[in-house]
């Protein structure tokens, strides 16, 4: 299992050169989700995942962006038995595009595996910038123009999903490695129509998540596929699936690592008040 990062459902990322321009509106939001093996390829060796992913996107009154994402997963395999793989990630944003702070933990069988912290600028929309790691070690990595930040390219891909385009490629520096952008590649599906709120119960005093007014708006199927940095391969690392909202929530996510893929269900969503500037 490689890259358990905030591209899980940050991968949701995606700016135009010129930061101010977008148009998405999002919504700030929490939500809970289940996490499942919805298939394996035989000679995998994986036979099952379960789990769970908390993911918090929010915003501050320093013009910013913050994006919480915790999640904890176990894997099933044939021949070695279980493994719990657990993260923690926590960033920060400005809505400019040009500025992004980051720091991520990881853990494996409750034994701290890597910690990445540092951060990242850009000299102007569409203009190169800097990295700067101190953790796991104090590393700088100069970032080429094109360049985008995570919650960047999650904007800019509802802004041209809004404009009917459906194909986008970008350099994308979210800090998950001590190495440079990942270059992400977008095809977006048609629009689809908001489903009809379901009833709001599902059995005993537990809300139907998907009667949330946050998931009635205008949504795409997305399929995102993660190249390595400064890679000519024609095979991604892994790619990502998902429904992707106009108001930047995602739903129905399904992570393919080639041998195996993991699904995310929403269990839980509720809206987070802005703050009072």
């Amino acid at each position: 299992m490689t890259r358990w990062s905030g591209r899980f459902l940050g991968a949701l990322a995606f700016l135009s050169l010129a930061a101010p321009t977008l148009a998405a509106d999002i919504d700030t939001h929490r939500a809970l989700y289940d996490l499942s093996l919805a298939s394996a390829k035989p000679g995998s060796g994986v036979l099952g995942a379960t789990g769970a992913m908390y993911y918090e996107w929010g915003e501050t009154c320093d013009s910013g962006w913050t994006v919480e994402q915790r999640f904890r997963l176990r894997l099933l395999y044939a021949e070695s038995g279980g493994a719990e793989i657990s993260s923690t990630l926590v960033t920060w944003e400005s809505k400019d595009g040009l500025r992004y702070r980051f720091t991520e933990r990881r853990q494996r069988d409750g034994t701290l595996t890597e910690e990445l912290h540092g951060e990242a600028h850009l000299d102007g929309p569409g203009k190169g910038g800097e990295a700067k790691f101190n953790r796991p070690e104090n590393v700088n990595i100069a970032l080429k123009p094109g360049v985008i930040f995570p919650t960047a390219h999650t904007l800019l891909l509802i802004d041209r999903a809004k404009a009917g385009d459906t194909f986008i490629s970008r350099a994308v520096f979210d800090g998950s490695s001590v190495e440079n952008a990942t270059q992400i590649t977008a095809v977006i599906g048609p629009q689809l129509k908001p489903a009809p709120p379901p009833a709001r119960q599902t059995g005993g005093d537990k809300d139907n998540p998907l009667a949330s007014p946050l998931l009635q708006g205008p949504a795409w199927r997305v399929r995102l596929a993660f190249f390595p940095p400064d890679s000519h391969s024609e095979t991604p690392d892994y790619e990502l699936g998902m429904r992707l909202l106009a108001n930047g929530v995602s739903q129905d996510m399904e992570l393919d690592y080639g041998d195996y893929v993991v699904k995310a269900r929403l269990d839980e969503i509720e809206p987070i008040p802005k703050p009072a500037c």
